[in-house]
């Protein structure tokens, strides 16, 4: 066989792995099998929260930040908020990436009092964002900052928790309204009360913790966590990548960074999961008697990883830690570019240029 007609017959191969399960995962009729049981998704309404106990609170607070009740004290427990992703949640802990949760209600009438918060004069911070939105102002409570730094974690930056490089002006957390944690009006509440009473601490009401969120959203943030948007189609599908974005953004806008050491891609440095220097460890586990996939070369397995990352657990690393929804998250040109980067990243060798 001709080279050329190798290479062609090689391309797609590796390419109909991509589409078909591309098609395996994208909505039929409006929703797929792993939407529906997907406990990373929205319930399909949202919760009274004006009507429920401090207790029915918590325990959805626990739910949105480990996954499930009683796993606060699992590690690696993820729930759809990813909080633990970043942060420790157990006392005298230390988040590799943002502060503990713990004490983190106490803290925040000492953040409101530092220097560099600016209390009242936004225009005097030297972070990246100085408000929430023009306007907002600053946080003149504990709970207002709580509030403030869930929907613009860059407006203060705790000291020695900036993203690399920016000497503590920039955050590595997320707006958590925002894709693709995309929590709604009644997860903070219950996320807030959560807090609150994890740190030993009478929780406000959720009348009083939905106003503190308020004052840091515009019209169109209150819209947006007061809706439950329809289920998903393949027309209205929110991506958080598309494909026309660099591969250093995909893996931020996909998260990657807060789980895996990512070779010249700045702040990933997560060790939650195996480091991604697929090209050295991909032949390996390829021939690992433990795999049990359907991927012949390295491109496959890293796809395969990607889309079905429970196919495969690297030994020493929990189960059910990588998202399993990004089938319907990225589309296939964004994933060509994850996998084209990290196929050619090899333990000690030249990175390769991020396109």
């Amino acid at each position: 066989m001709p080279l050329s007609t190798q290479l062609t017959h090689h391309y797609l191969h590796a390419h109909t792995i991509v589409f078909a399960t591309l098609l395996i995962l994208l909505p039929v009729n409006g929703i797929t099998a792993s939407q529906k049981d997907d406990p990373r998704e929205h319930p399909p309404k949202l919760l009274n929260y004006s009507k429920m106990t401090t207790r029915q609170l918590v325990d959805e607070g626990e739910k949105i930040i480990f996954g499930g009740l009683g796993l606060d004290k699992d590690q690696g427990a993820v729930g759809r908020g990813q909080c633990t992703l970043c942060h420790a949640t157990l006392e005298g802990q230390l988040g590799e990436r943002a502060p503990n949760l713990f004490g983190a209600t106490k803290r925040a009438s000492e953040r409101v009092k530092d220097p560099r918060y600016h209390l009242g004069k936004p225009q005097g911070r030297d972070t990246v964002q100085k408000e929430a939105f023009p306007g907002a102002g600053t946080a003149s409570t504990p709970l207002e900052y709580i509030a403030e730094t869930l929907l613009c974690p860059s407006c203060y930056v705790p000291v020695g928790y900036g993203m690399r490089g920016t000497d503590d002006k920039e955050s590595p957390d997320i707006n958590f309204i925002r894709p693709p944690v995309s929590l709604k009006i009644d997860d903070l509440v219950a996320v807030t009360t959560w807090l609150y009473v994890h740190d030993g601490q009478l929780p406000p009401s959720p009348a009083t913790i939905v106003k503190a969120f308020r004052k840091f959203m515009t019209p169109q943030d209150w819209k947006y966590v007061t809706t439950i948007p329809p289920p998903l189609t393949v027309v209205n599908v929110s991506l958080f990548a598309t494909g026309d974005e660099s591969a250093e953004d995909i893996f931020r806008q996909a998260l990657c960074i807060n789980c895996h050491v990512l070779p010249g891609i700045p702040d990933a440095t997560g060790t939650i999961g195996p480091a991604l220097t697929m090209k050295s460890i991909a032949p390996l586990r390829l021939k690992d008697p433990m795999y049990k996939g359907k991927a012949t070369t390295v491109r496959e397995f890293i796809t395969e990883s990607i889309l079905h990352p429970s196919v495969y657990v690297t030994k020493g690393y929990p189960d059910n830690m990588m998202p399993k929804n990004y089938g319907y998250k990225i589309n296939a040109l964004a994933l060509d570019k994850m996998v084209d980067y990290l196929a050619e990243v090899e333990e000690g060798k030249i990175l390769p240029p991020i396109k």
